[in-house]
């Protein structure tokens, strides 16, 4: 059996899987991992449902590559932009094989908000929440459908939830407001693997220091300044797909669950990203924020 590491790509972990008539749905496909995740499934035969904060980007996206896509748009921050997304999914009449929840944004400068939420912890965490639950049916009726979260070893700078401060405005960090997002990213996921049935898998993943446009809000001159350490330890597009596409299609990896990648192997997660009890109030008090309702 192949082994792999931060060096493989998308297509080495992908080498030799056929994925025809499997259904996968992509979150964030317009540029960066999201866009080559889509390309390779898509190369390996998936019909690839990518969405973008706009029809017009998820088009784009989607007629740049190879293969069977639909786009769709879906702007995490917009509830009802999420419900729509998540109705016209469920109006093709899929059952969905993967469901990778791939789209973020990072280190915001200044504090933003959406619907009183600081902007990245309702994009990173709240937008994929509702999109997941809403879709989650339809992956347990795939056979042994997978669910993937991407997250980031910046988990490991929050110490927990600040569940007094969602709205950033008690104090506001862009580094930790972005580690808290991507600690619920692993804390989301922990808890949804326990409510998952019909052999349905869900883990989370760091996918590596890359160069895309997902740091674009990072101040130029701190950006040059951390060049130096950064660079030797980043990663190609290709090599940062990998380890989300390795997790949503390596036949090995069939019932494993609940768990955290990097470099295309389990893991161990922070302790906070651990903390069982963190995740039953961060599932409780997202449900209440998304208007989910607690029958879901």
């Amino acid at each position: 059996m192949a082994t792999y590491g931060r060096k493989s790509t998308a297509e080495n972990v992908t080498e030799g899987l056929d994925l025809s008539g499997k259904t996968a749905v992509v979150t964030g496909v317009n540029s960066g991992i999201g866009q080559e995740t889509m390309r390779v499934l898509a190369l390996r035969g998936a019909h690839v449902i990518g969405t973008a904060r706009t029809l017009d980007k998820a088009t784009q996206a989607c007629s740049a590559v190879d293969g069977e896509t639909t786009p769709l748009a879906c702007e995490l921050t917009d509830k009802t932009s999420v419900r729509g997304c998540a109705a016209a999914i469920r109006e093709m009449g899929h059952s969905i094989d993967l469901l990778i929840a791939n789209a973020g944004i990072m280190m915001v400068p200044k504090l933003e908000q959406a619907d009183g939420i600081e902007l990245q912890f309702a994009t990173n965490h709240l937008g994929h929440f509702l999109l997941v639950n809403l879709l989650k049916d339809r992956v347990e009726a795939a056979n042994m459908g997978r669910i993937v979260v991407v997250s980031s070893s910046g988990h490991r700078q929050a110490s927990a939830i600040a569940f007094d401060n969602l709205s950033g405005e008690h104090g506001y960090s862009a580094l930790r407001a972005y580690s808290q997002s991507k600690l619920a990213n692993v804390l989301f996921t922990r808890l949804l693997a326990k409510r998952l049935s019909n052999g349905v898998t869900a883990n989370a993943l760091h996918p590596g220091i890359i160069q895309t446009n997902l740091g674009r809000h990072i101040n130029p001159f701190l950006k040059m300044l951390l060049a130096p350490f950064f660079f030797p330890f980043s990663k190609t597009v290709a090599q940062g797909a990998a380890t989300q596409v390795y997790v949503a299609t390596r036949p090995e990896l069939e019932g494993v669950t609940g768990k955290y990648f990097s470099e295309c192997k389990e893991e161990q997660a922070s302790a906070a990203a651990q903390d069982d009890d963190a995740a039953a109030r961060l599932w409780d008090v997202s449900v209440e924020l998304t208007g989910l309702g607690s029958s879901s």
